[in-house]
């Protein structure tokens, strides 16, 4: 649980102290530049939001798979003879 902790805090100063991405693909800095200067941190905050979802997605998932690990592999200790 500390380790979980840890990791959690981590995460939260990177995501604080970091500077904002920039996460535009060609077509879309060209559409900023044309927007001007609010509309393309709006647009760049929106692809950040977008591509949080999946990361969340794949991160449940993953923490789910890890759980049933752990516990799959105490059943198996607790379950071998000595």
């Amino acid at each position: 649980m500390k380790f979980l902790f840890s990791i959690l805090f981590i995460l939260l100063f990177i995501t604080v102290f970091t500077s904002p991405a920039f996460s535009q693909c060609a077509v879309c800095s060209k559409t900023a530049l044309q927007l001007g200067e609010k509309p393309a941190q709006g647009l760049n905050t929106a692809i950040v939001y977008l591509m949080l979802m999946p990361f969340a997605i794949v991160g449940f998932i993953g923490y789910r798979w890890w759980k049933g690990n752990k516990k799959l592999e105490e059943q198996e200790m607790k379950d071998k003879p000595f």
